[in-house]
């Protein structure tokens, strides 16, 4: 079926958030080494920001690169970091034909300082574009955030900036890393696996969750189109009865 047919452009998600997960073992099935797989997902990012943007989906956040992926081998994780700034050379003109803004959360100064310049000149080259806001989470753990969140929170407190009554979601929000991105409507993880990986955490607190056994390499337009086709046939009750929502 062509899900991208179904598709009612006016109930779309306006932040999807993306697990790419799948890369080691996609080269491993095809007995290449893992630095391969990364590679080959490369284009899965490209086919992934472009059928957003086609769609009209505002916000779309991909986990590229956790705070625990640094316990992998060094070498794979030199061979991540080289392939980002790479990447980012090489898709500018991707972002930049589909009016795409780059933005980052985690903790991007602990990548090397190749890696932050060229983040930083990509999203300064692409800040006014205004079709779709592409977040990539780099170094990134929800708990390191929330940490993060709650240090700065109790720092306003101890110095009389706020007090504690005036703690509340919307307080918290204006913390995270994500102070100016919606909650996430759709969380999507590739290859089988369905667990979030410290991912955002507070901001899935009611997403809609869509699985699928596609390896991120392989991930291409129709796979976007129809994880969105699932979740429009899903009854987003936020906490209501189905009477109440109709």
């Amino acid at each position: 079926m062509d899900a991208l047919a179904h598709i009612d452009k006016n109930k779309l998600p306006q932040h999807v958030a993306i697990i790419m997960d799948g890369n080691g073992r996609w080269a491993k099935k095809q007995g290449l080494l893992r630095a391969v797989g990364h590679k080959k997902g490369t284009k899965a990012v490209r086919e992934a920001v472009e059928a957003a943007a086609e769609l009209g989906i505002p916000h779309l956040t991909l986990y590229a690169f956790s705070t625990e992926n640094w316990n992998r081998p060094k070498a794979e994780v030199d061979t991540l970091m080289n392939l980002l700034v790479s990447s980012l050379k090489k898709e500018i003109s991707t972002l930049q034909d589909n009016d795409v803004s780059l933005n980052t959360i985690g903790l991007t100064s602990s990548l090397p300082k190749k890696a932050q310049r060229e983040l930083n000149e990509v999203i300064e080259k692409t800040k006014d574009n205004k079709r779709l806001k592409l977040t990539l989470a780099l170094s990134y753990g929800s708990r390191e955030e929330l940490i993060k969140t709650v240090r700065e929170i109790s720092d306003k407190v101890k110095n009389n900036l706020i007090s504690p009554a005036e703690i509340d979601e919307s307080c918290i929000n204006q913390h995270l890393y994500t102070y100016d991105i919606p909650d996430v409507d759709l969380l999507i993880r590739t290859s089988g696996e369905q667990r979030v990986s410290n991912f955002l955490l507070w901001q899935i607190a009611y997403a809609e969750f869509y699985f699928t056994e596609v390896l991120w390499p392989d991930f291409r337009k129709e796979h976007l189109h129809d994880a969105i086709y699932n979740y429009q046939k899903r009854e987003r009750r936020f906490g209501k009865t189905s009477e109440q929502i109709k």
